[in-house]
Parts: C-alpha cells; structure tokens; sequence
C-alpha cells in the first residue's frame, strides 16, 4: 500500500511519471494490453492524439470536402498537439488521478446501480466531480480550445495573437458555451 501511495504521489507530481520503466520490467513480447497497463499516460495521449489527429482529417476531407492533396497540414498538427497536451496528458492527469486523489471513485464506480442510488455520499461525491469537471472545462478546457483554434483560423503564424484572438473569443462566446457545457456535460458526467 504505502508503495501504491508513492507511485501515486509521483503520477500527481509528474502526469508522464509512468513513461520510465527498469528493463527488467519490460515485458518479453509485445502486448498492447500490456502496454497500455504499464504505460496508462503513454496509451492515453497517443489514443487522443491519434483520435484528435484523425476527427481533423475527417472533418477536412469528409465533411468540407477538401482534396487529399490540399489538406490543410498545419491544422491537422495543430489538432494533433491539442489532442496529446490537452486530451491526452492534461485531461488524462486530472480526471485519473486528481479524482482518485480528492474522491473515492473506485468504492463509487465498482457498486451495482442500485446500490450507487442508495449510496448518498457516492452521489454527494459524484455531484461534487461533475462540478469540478465543468469547472475544469469552463476555466481550463474552453480557453485552451478558443487558443488553439485561433491558431488555426487566425492566418497568424504569431503565438501572441493566438492568445489574444482565442481569449477574445472565449470572453464573447462565454455565456452561451456556458449554458451549452451545463447543459450537455452535468447529465452526461
């Protein structure tokens, strides 16, 4: 037990702890379920990268209907670096092992649904994660998302305006991806 609390306290201290192994832990042969149990951060922010990398091509080529040969590269990058900072390692670090750390999921999440229905402080906690989730996604998530999409659209090379243009727009698209993020994520968390 007291080794799990290290190992967790250096996860909580560095979201990428998980990505230095001894050799001799190495498995002989490749697994992926090995993999992904041995490197959890690793898996997780390649998944969203991947995924993210792949939504972006999707909506270019399938929906706007955009040629192969002109896809638009450094916006398929940019997807990519949003999906493994943001996706893959930030949101992966928070709601795995902050949540761990301030709620008890595992006693919460293990129980049947009746049982989680009669369990008053499970629901308490519950209540209590899904108002730090929105939180997280109102403070956090939407101001990184209005910055990296600036740096997408904007035609700006310049970091700086990313910043500025993507802050302008989260301030002025506030109150409606409020009400959108209360109304879609607290029964969906």
């Amino acid at each position: 037990k007291e080794e799990n609390n290290e190992w967790t306290d250096k996860l909580l201290m560095d979201p990428l702890a998980d990505m230095t192994t001894d050799a001799d832990d190495a498995p002989s042969s490749w697994s992926y379920a090995e993999f992904a149990q041995t490197y959890p951060n690793v898996n997780n922010i390649g998944i969203a990268t991947i995924k993210t990398a792949s939504a972006d091509l999707l909506a270019q080529v399938a929906i706007a209907h955009t040629p192969v040969s002109d896809i638009d590269w450094e916006r398929a990058f940019l997807f990519c670096v949003f999906g493994a900072v943001y996706l893959g390692a930030f949101q992966y670090w928070y709601q795995v092992n902050i949540f761990k750390k301030v709620f008890d999921v595992d006693k919460f999440t293990s129980q049947s649904w009746g049982d989680k229905l009669k369990d008053t402080e499970g629901l308490k906690s519950l209540f209590a994660q899904t108002a730090l989730d929105l939180t997280v996604l109102t403070f956090i998530y939407l101001p990184t998302f209005y910055v990296f999409k600036a740096g997408v659209f904007s035609g700006s090379a310049d970091p700086a305006v990313w910043l500025s243009s993507g802050l302008d727009s989260y301030t002025t698209n506030f109150s409606k991806d409020e009400f959108d993020l209360v109304r879609v994520w607290a029964p969906a968390d």
